[in-house]
């Protein structure tokens, strides 16, 4: 009906207002400001009406309206695109990113780019060693009796792990191990591979299989290891750069959560590489999270993400803006791991 996208229309205009000003916005700005084609008092009935049904309230502190997690929530839901980024910051983009010189340069440098792009907290998790294959395994003598095993996904991954071995092991038959372990692993997704390590202990030349057993029970370690993801952080100063009414009294509990990791992991469990997911306030289930949002998206090349990234900050944030950065970012760390 007419009315309900022209308080839509209103909506948008309070949303767009008080993220540029973070000022809460009456119905005389908004008139001034924005064509909405209708008077104030006008405007001002389609605000009684939009703070009746919970997508607008009025702080204690002003006459002026602000957005509420659900008319968060309906402005997100209404975006009709999110708007492309500008040639000269996917320029800026690829210029960044284009000089990193391995997995972790990329990560890094994807994260300060996120949180310069969007002036919110930005999150990067590595790419997760169960949607990840073997590139390479590597084993090289510590001392006579102790070997470093070193796991190298297609991602870029790199993971060490010491090996005690129960006797003394000549040079030559690290050789042998080297050439066996990557002829049964190379190429194989991380979860086939430890279903197969089995196999591959039996059917060894028995002068082999103590040691590689032990070598085996290391890389199933790091196979099924539950702190397997890594999130890299920054921009967290960010934060303070809002208002009061961002996080009210203080927003120390989500710096915690971010450091704990885990609550950012599972937010990102179920990202997708092509769809932005947008989670609005009290929609996050940890109590920490429910004064912010977080735009984020998985990355990689195929159909299944290899990892997620995304940005945290108030829910008073320029939804779009962030929406597209994420994307854009995304796309090109998965265009990057693909190549390498």
């Amino acid at each position: 009906m007419a009315h309900d996208d022209r308080r839509l229309r209103v909506l948008r205009a309070i949303v767009q207002d008080y993220v540029s000003t973070n000022d809460p916005v009456g119905s005389k700005a908004l008139a001034a400001r924005y064509d909405l084609g209708v008077s104030s008092a006008t405007i001002r009935n389609d605000m009684a009406v939009l703070e009746e049904e919970g997508y607008i309230t009025q702080p204690h502190t002003s006459a002026g309206r602000v957005p509420t997690d659900k008319g968060y929530r309906l402005f997100v839901d209404r975006l009709s695109s999110v708007k492309p980024l500008s040639v000269a910051e996917r320029r800026a983009i690829e210029k960044f990113l284009d000089g990193a010189v391995d997995l972790h340069d990329v990560l890094g440098r994807s994260v300060r780019l996120l949180a310069q792009l969007t002036r919110q907290v930005a999150v990067v998790q590595y790419p997760t060693l169960s949607r990840s294959a073997v590139r390479h395994l590597e084993l090289v003598p510590l001392t006579a009796s102790r070997l470093l095993m070193v796991l190298i996904t297609d991602t870029g991954r790199v993971e060490q792990r010491v090996v005690d071995s129960p006797d003394d092991v000549a040079p030559d038959t690290v050789a042998e191990l080297r050439t066996l372990l990557n002829a049964a692993f190379t190429g194989k997704k991380l979860a086939e591979a430890s279903d197969t390590i089995g196999d591959v202990v039996e059917n060894a030349p028995p002068p082999l299989r103590a040691l590689l057993a032990a070598v085996s029970a290391t890389l199933l370690e790091t196979l099924v290891e539950p702190s397997e993801d890594r999130l890299v952080i920054g921009g967290t100063a960010n934060l303070a750069q809002g208002s009061a009414l961002d996080f009210p009294g203080t927003f120390r509990p989500l710096l915690e959560a971010l450091e704990e990791q885990v609550v950012v992991l599972r937010l990102m469990a179920e990202v997708g590489p092509s769809t932005v997911t947008v989670s609005i306030g009290e929609e996050n289930e940890h109590e920490a999270l429910t004064a912010a949002s977080f735009v984020s998206v998985g990355y990689g090349a195929g159909e299944q993400a290899l990892g997620g990234l995304g940005v945290v900050g108030p829910t008073r944030m320029d939804y779009a803006g962030n929406m597209a950065a994420v994307r854009a970012v995304a796309r090109y760390v998965g265009h990057l791991l693909a190549e390498s």
